[in-house]
């Protein structure tokens, strides 16, 4: 195999092997990438060489999302490889969602990765990070989660057997729908008296300290797998690169993977140019917005301003801020991928917003009623495209593409309260995150036991 890991840090640059289990580099404590000596490997000449395999379903690989762009992320034997079906997602362009975002007819597409097993974008990585597990011979693997991870890691685990499961998660911080899913998997789990930022501390430890494999975003194999979210998005755009693509951050590991994928997919010559990234962070969590946009911090050749990034978190923590918001999976303060991120963010000349938990909900039910429907964290991408929109950062005639990252039945309670006309609920729910109206609401309409009355309010609609 011509893979190995790499530090990120350009002052180290230190190399591992793939046999390696690390989540930085033991000499400088930075990131690490899984890189390639790619002249040494079977690279296709076209992305379209790919279609070869879409009638090869039979073949697990070939019928995986992620796996059938193997070629791609050439790390592990094939034999070794741990799959459910996963990356059975589809890019659909939504006329109705477009209007909203201010967009030109047919220029708005939303990638579904709900449509995972597990719900969400998570099992694109989870199926890297299995594999490598499998790989190094793990009998245990765990995570923090503020839902998806854990119940992505969880069906990995239940569904293969490949090893078992203990997933951490913060009091009070996981959304009933993500949290069932964990215990259904039979996954050990452990609610910390704390929040997600917290659960992600314990486990580090606990892992180091038990040699339990970490399958969280600081995993370079996990973000490999995600890469393959926008080799799905250019394959639905007849292989045509788009010029924005807008997701919501949390931990930053999709940023992070997606800037990594277009810049390999450049150097390769797949691709011609790099569309630009643009990453939307909840007001309730918006570490990534207030270091980028309000204190200029950048990439800078990897030679980012650790001081600036040092003093804000320790403020932070002097100050006792938490981060508070109804998108539950990217309620983070301290995003662990924060450097590759910034390294996302230069590659594809992106931008970062904020957008309210108001908006949010409101892009959600737009989201909902012109489509397949989404989790809040996911609505925060068309959220924040239609402030991009609205700024004239995205032209009306562009293509853009929003990551939708997990499935509407994941927070099934926020979208209940907003559109159920019940204010004791709406209050409870959402009011107290600032969210002051239902703009979009669909409340079930209520009528007698009566056949006339029943046809009378189906005329007046």
């Amino acid at each position: 195999m011509h893979a190995f890991q790499r530090c990120i840090a350009p002052l180290c640059r230190a190399t591992y092997d793939v046999s390696d289990v690390l989540t930085s580099c033991p000499d400088c404590g930075s990131l690490l990438d899984i890189d390639y000596e790619w002249d040494k490997l079977p690279v296709p000449k076209s992305l379209r060489e790919f279609e070869a395999r879409w009638g090869n379903r039979r073949n697990t690989l070939d019928f995986s999302g992620v796996w059938r762009f193997r070629d791609l992320l050439p790390f592990a034997p094939d034999e070794q490889i741990v799959t459910i079906g996963e990356g059975q997602t589809i890019l659909q362009q939504s006329s109705r969602v477009g209007k909203y975002v201010g967009m030109n007819d047919g220029g708005l597409f939303l990638q579904y990765e709900g449509l995972n097993p597990s719900g969400s974008f998570k099992d694109n990585g989870m199926t890297a990070a299995s594999t490598h597990a499998k790989m190094v011979g793990a009998k245990m693997a765990a995570c923090a989660s503020t839902g998806n991870t854990s119940a992505s890691l969880a069906i990995y685990a239940s569904t293969t057997q490949v090893f078992r499961v203990v997933v951490f998660v913060g009091s009070g911080k996981i959304a009933y729908g993500k949290l069932s899913q964990a215990l259904d998997y039979d996954a050990k789990t452990l609610q910390i008296l704390g929040d997600f930022d917290d659960a992600l501390e314990r486990v580090r430890e606990v892992s180091g300290e038990r040699g339990i494999y970490l399958c969280n975003s600081v995993n370079p194999f996990r973000l490999e797998g995600q890469k393959t979210i926008m080799y799905r998005v250019l394959e639905g755009l007849n292989w045509q690169v788009p010029d924005w693509i807008v997701v919501p951050g949390g931990n930053l590991g999709n940023s992070s993977a997606f800037g990594k994928a277009f810049s390999e997919l450049k150097a390769l010559g797949l691709i011609d140019r790099i569309p630009r990234l643009a990453v939307i962070n909840a007001a309730g969590a918006n570490t990534l917005y207030q270091l980028y946009e309000h204190r200029g911090v950048r990439w800078d050749g990897g030679m980012s301003d650790d001081g600036t990034i040092d003093t804000f978190f320790a403020d932070m923590d002097a100050e006792h801020r938490k981060a508070s918001t109804l998108a539950s999976a990217i309620e983070i303060n301290k995003p662990v991928n924060l450097k590759k991120c910034l390294r996302a963010l230069d590659t594809c000349d992106g931008v970062v917003r904020q957008v309210t938990d108001q908006e949010i909900l409101d892009a959600k039910a737009q989201v909902g009623a012109g489509g397949f429907g989404c989790e809040p964290a996911s609505a925060a991408s068309v959220a924040g495209a239609k402030k991009l929109r609205a700024e004239g950062i995205i032209a009306p005639s562009d293509r853009v593409v929003c990551i939708l990252t997990g499935h509407q039945l994941k927070d099934p309670d926020a979208t209940v309260a907003y559109h159920s006309g019940d204010r004791t609920l709406f209050d409870s729910k959402l009011g107290s995150r600032g969210v002051e109206q239902a703009h979009y609401a669909n409340c079930p309409v209520v009528v007698e036991n009566n056949l006339k009355k029943i046809i009378e309010v189906l005329e007046d609609d």
